[in-house]
């Protein structure tokens, strides 16, 4: 039988320090080795936020080979060629983008930063614990409406957009 292809989402943020890394870590487990998530940023911090981090190690996410990385090495020629391309954070969404190759689906998903917070604690925790939720309710629902509908390219489009 042959194997059904492997979809591709990369989530942009312009650090690629939170929002996208959690993004990334929810599709590689929800999406059963059927839909892969990557993430990078426009300006990448070179490093992922501490609260990030902190969450995804709580929720028993791996994170080791997780990093903080451009936008620009999924625009080679030679990089993986994505399906889709969405946007967590408004800066990112406003930005010029690469000209993807294969010309992707994109959407834009709107997630409050949980690292404006800083040094307050409490207030830290609670975003990034919001953040997690919006972004995995969202993700979620994508995997189960992707996979009932993956061969309808119009019907993605929409999905994509209201998840």
């Amino acid at each position: 039988m042959a194997q059904e292809k492997q979809y591709n989402i990369l989530f942009l943020c312009t650090a690629n320090s939170a929002r996208s890394i959690i993004a990334e870590s929810i599709l590689n487990r929800e999406g059963n080795g059927f839909l892969r998530g990557y993430s990078a940023g426009s300006i990448p911090a070179g490093k992922i936020n501490p609260g990030a981090i902190n969450l995804l190690s709580e929720l028993n996410y791996p994170t080791e080979n997780l990093r903080s990385k451009s936008w620009d090495e999924f625009a080679k020629p030679d990089s993986p060629k994505m399906d889709f391309i969405i946007t967590v954070c408004d800066n990112a969404a406003s930005e010029v983008c690469p000209i993807w190759p294969g010309n992707p689906i994109s959407a834009h998903w709107s997630v409050p930063d949980p690292a404006q917070y800083g040094i307050n604690e409490s207030a830290s925790k609670e975003a990034f614990l919001a953040a997690y939720k919006t972004l995995f309710n969202r993700i979620l629902m994508f995997c189960n409406l992707f996979l009932k509908n993956k061969n309808d390219i119009n019907l993605l489009k929409n999905i994509v957009k209201l998840a």
